[in-house]
């Protein structure tokens, strides 16, 4: 395949394919360019095996070309193709666009031509919380009258319609755009942003030593840096920054804060006392989302917004008016018996820990349903995972893993979730493994109790939504 494309040349001009077009870092990428005007088409794998079919009827519906994973969309030597770094060679679409010549870009390669190609990109990075922030922010220009262009990983519920149930992009103005950026494939150093906001480093994809460099990197080539203070390792890179701004529920010296005794949680929503001391200005937040973690966020989307030129005042009122993200603590339902189910996004030990912990904050036993994304995530942070399940959770609780997802190319499967299981025993938790999600499933169907909370968890899997809604359809 050719050089990439000028990423400043007019990326509407050429037609594009996307090898994995269901994918949260392709479906919003394809839908801010098609809603640039650019012709756009794709293929995926998981339409090819039947699996989330209503996504792909949605795609479909809203004028993209789909065709099978075997080669037949890319046909013209002039189209783009996108495609994960990960996507192997093998696979019919490179094969194709190999034999045409056509250039091919990663989704990090878009993401960044489109980020920095606005007057205005605003980046949002960390180990957790990205597609949180990246919605709320989106969501306070928005509401701001600003008309944001917003790249996320995950269904922002403010932007969902009939039309777009699936909504991890809208599309606003091309010179104010608002983007999660990832560190885990190092393409966060692709990215030049006027407003980098930071919410945490912590082990995930990479080492930490990786990570320090690549977020203070980052940090360095942000024209203003917005920085957790109440995270030590974020908070080690501010003097790397030309200009910060720092937010904090406990640090008293950070920019955008907490007032002392303002905050209350609930299962469903909290309210706190914002501090801007910038001019020592109080405002009252009301956020329908539980959990420190999300108080954090909302603080982090609020500094954000400030260094953009939204007041902290128009910010706090819009987030009252924030419905969060699909898979984000996202509560099912209650079934007649008092079983609450709960989808998350949980998949590394920060995510992980979040959700446990808000869970924990509140009464009832937890049943913890874990499915891993995948054999080499688990390799890499599984002695941290066990960890976390164990310490988090308490007696009376359970964590409960299937195998990792495994769709299929060549990967190493000899360490399983059997390995976590006995990690988390050995740190004095309760874990169990069964191999098959089915299997898990029938095992809490039979084993909840008035009061508990099941929460199910992993990534790269949109089925798993479709699991928890089962799992309550069932109880009741």
């Amino acid at each position: 395949m050719t050089d990439l494309p000028d990423p400043t040349a007019d990326l509407t001009a050429r037609p594009w394919f996307f090898c994995g077009i269901g994918g949260s870092g392709m479906q919003p990428l394809a839908a801010i360019l098609k809603g640039r005007g650019a012709e756009v088409a794709g293929s995926d794998r998981s339409r090819d095996q039947g699996r989330t079919p209503e996504k792909f009827a949605a795609l479909e519906a809203q004028g993209f070309e789909l065709f099978p994973q075997d080669g037949s969309g890319i046909t013209r030597p002039e189209q783009v193709l996108v495609a994960s770094a990960a996507v192997e060679d093998t696979v019919p679409e490179i094969v194709r666009a190999k034999e045409l010549g056509l250039p091919r870009l990663t989704r990090a390669d878009l993401n960044a031509a489109l980020f920095n190609s606005a007057e205005t990109g605003i980046a949002v990075a960390g180990t957790s919380g990205k597609s949180t922030v990246t919605a709320m922010l989106g969501w306070i220009l928005h509401h701001a009258g600003r008309d944001p262009t917003i790249m996320n990983g995950a269904v922002m519920k403010n932007f969902v319609s009939p039309e777009r149930p699936f909504a991890s992009a809208a599309v606003g103005d091309a010179n104010l755009y608002v983007s999660e950026v990832d560190e885990s494939d190092g393409s966060i150093a692709s990215y030049k942003p006027t407003v980098g906001v930071l919410l945490n480093v912590s082990l995930d994809h990479k080492s930490m030593e990786e990570l320090r460099q690549l977020f203070g990197d980052y940090v360095a080539a942000s024209d203003v840096a917005v920085i957790n203070a109440d995270d030590d390792e974020a908070l080690q890179l501010e003097g790397r920054a030309k200009h910060a701004i720092t937010f904090a529920i406990d640090d008293l010296g950070a920019s955008i804060g907490i007032v002392e005794g303002s905050h209350a949680d609930g299962p469903t929503r909290q309210a706190a006392t914002v501090i801007d001391r910038h001019d020592d200005s109080e405002h009252a937040l009301v956020l329908h989302m539980p959990g420190l973690h999300n108080l954090s966020n909302a603080l982090a989307a609020i500094a954000g917004a400030s260094a953009a030129g939204v007041p902290v005042s128009d910010a706090v009122a819009a987030l009252s008016e924030f419905k969060g993200l699909a898979r984000r603590f996202d509560i099912v339902g209650t079934s007649p018996s008092g079983v609450t189910v709960i989808d998350d996004f949980g998949h590394n030990p920060e995510k992980c820990r979040a959700t446990l912990r808000t869970l924990k904050a509140h009464p009832g036993r937890v049943l913890a349903f874990f499915q891993p994304h995948g054999y080499g995530p688990l390799r890499q942070m599984g002695a941290e995972l066990a960890e976390t399940f164990a310490h988090e959770l308490g007696p009376d609780d359970l964590t409960l893993l299937c195998d990792p997802v495994y769709f299929g190319g060549t990967v190493d499967r000899s360490e399983g979730s059997e390995r976590i299981v006995d990690l988390i025993a050995k740190a004095g938790g309760k874990a169990l493994h069964i191999n098959t999600r089915e299997g898990c499933g029938d095992f809490l169907v039979a084993n909840a109790r008035p009061g508990d909370r099941i929460v199910v968890m992993g990534a790269r899997d949109d089925t798993l939504t479709e699991f928890a809604a089962s799992i309550l359809v069932r109880l009741g």
